[in-house]
């Protein structure tokens, strides 16, 4: 990997990197004050609205996002024009098919998860899904070309104005109540989507106006694994949180999403690297074949532990420190939040898994996996939940983020050569180079002065 300056890695990599701490510092800060103000059956309703919310985003991101990205990145800019208005299309399909499952699903929820609440929630959500058509499709079309500072601004403005709004309410002392939540998303969806637009108008703004169906029938045909696979991550990541708001109750959930969200900071490195990975590695498998898509994956997965270990290591043996800092009413949640940060050491595994896949063009084999991933946390939660309590949803999903691993690797070796162990080489080398870099640096300052 080449990270001089003004390399497309090194300037892509600090924009999806500005992006994706951003985007944590504003969830988690949010979480922070929820956490705190809320009751915890309250915020358990919110989470499992959060939740469901995850999916339909996740479901556009699956089918629409990869299938752009790799042909954008991999064809003629004449074509651009004919695959951005394929694109859009399926956009606007799928985000019908969504609010009609939204419609139906409302009452199911409400009565498995015993929430009057979320049902006038989900209907607010169909007017933020809707605003979110441009917003999505903007920064896929972003990505694409390559560049990743436009997709930093809009989500900065979507996700800052909520944490504005949370902010001013626990600051001043204002009541948090759901429903006002729920309808401040669609304003952030809105303006996130204005700022998509000017964004991408100037450079990118490329759309045919007549529909080429041999373009939604390539785009679909790809997406549509990328798309089942996406969801049945979401079923890997959320199905511990569905099955302990009916199991137990809205308060376990709140209880098990604090050991969830504290986590879920150490993969800011593993989003940000894969945002950037999977457009670099379509094109090196085109020009330079399976070899180069190996190295990568490895190298990848190598900076990533590398830069997450130091606080998966910090947070499992000081697990009541941080607790006490960020959520002193779920001291509780001190042994799940150590089960928890292990899924930390396979998550990178896996999410580059999906990306190297995908990018060799094998999306199927991705989407196979992900959904023997997603029975098996069904199964897995389901046991460890009925035999534990609340913790058992951690013991479920990391058995299963553990059998994942192990499959993940026998495919990874058979069809590109990959050796997990060379991850570790890269993250220890990682580490010599930035001791290397840092004491370069001091030297350098101590002989000045």
């Amino acid at each position: 990997m080449n990270f001089k300056k003004g390399s497309y890695w090194l300037r892509s990599g600090l924009y999806s990197m500005f992006e994706k701490f951003s985007l944590q510092v504003f969830r988690f800060g949010g979480f922070y004050m929820l956490a705190r103000e809320l009751p915890q059956a309250q915020y358990g309703v919110w989470v499992l609205f959060l939740a469901v919310n995850a999916f339909v985003e996740v479901a556009r991101i699956g089918l629409i996002q990869n299938a752009l990205m790799k042909y954008l990145s991999a064809s003629d800019k004449s074509e651009h024009g004919r695959i951005n208005t394929a694109s859009l299309v399926l956009n606007v399909l799928l985000t019908c098919c969504s609010i009609l499952i939204l419609i139906v699903l409302s009452q199911i929820y409400q009565l498995w998860w015993d929430t009057p609440l979320l049902e006038p929630m989900l209907y607010l959500y169909i007017l933020t899904t809707l605003c979110l058509i441009p917003f999505f499709q903007f920064n896929f079309i972003q990505q694409g070309n390559m560049d990743f500072r436009g997709t930093f601004w809009s989500n900065f403005a979507r996700e800052g104005l909520f944490f504005l709004y949370v902010s001013v309410c626990f600051f001043t002392a204002l009541e948090m109540d759901l429903l006002q939540m729920a309808q401040f998303q669609v304003v952030a969806a809105l303006v996130g989507s204005v700022v998509a637009y000017f964004t991408t108008k100037k450079a990118f703004f490329l759309f045919s106006k007549k529909l080429d169906v041999a373009w939604v029938k390539k785009l679909f045909n790809f997406g549509k694994y990328v798309f089942g696979t996406s969801m049945s991550s979401m079923l890997i990541k959320n199905i511990d949180q569905f099955m302990l708001g009916s199991l137990i109750s809205t308060t376990g959930v709140a209880v098990y999403n604090v050991g969830i969200k504290i986590s879920n900071l150490v993969e800011v490195p593993t989003q940000a690297i894969a945002a950037i990975v999977f457009p670099q590695s379509a094109a090196k498998m085109q020009s330079e074949g399976k070899g180069a898509v190996k190295y990568l994956y490895e190298r990848s997965v190598g900076i990533i532990l590398a830069l997450i270990m130091p606080a998966i290591l910090f947070v499992i043996l000081c697990p009541e420190l941080v607790l006490r800092i960020i959520a002193p009413k779920y001291l509780d949640a001190v042994p799940i939040l150590q089960v928890t940060m292990l899924y930390g050491l396979f998550i990178p595994f896996a999410r580059q898994f999906g990306t190297m896949l995908d990018s060799i063009g094998k999306p199927k084999v991705n989407f196979y996996f992900v959904i023997l991933g997603a029975l098996l946390n069904i199964i897995f939660n389901y046991g460890f939940i009925k035999a534990f309590g609340t913790i058992g949803a951690a013991y479920g999903t990391l058995s299963t983020y553990i059998v994942i691993f192990i499959l993940n690797q026998i495919v990874l070796y058979k069809e590109l050569g990959v050796q997990p162990f060379n991850a570790v080489i890269h993250a220890r080398r990682f580490y010599i180079e930035s001791a290397g870099m840092a004491f370069g640096f001091f030297k350098a300052k101590l002989s000045r002065s």
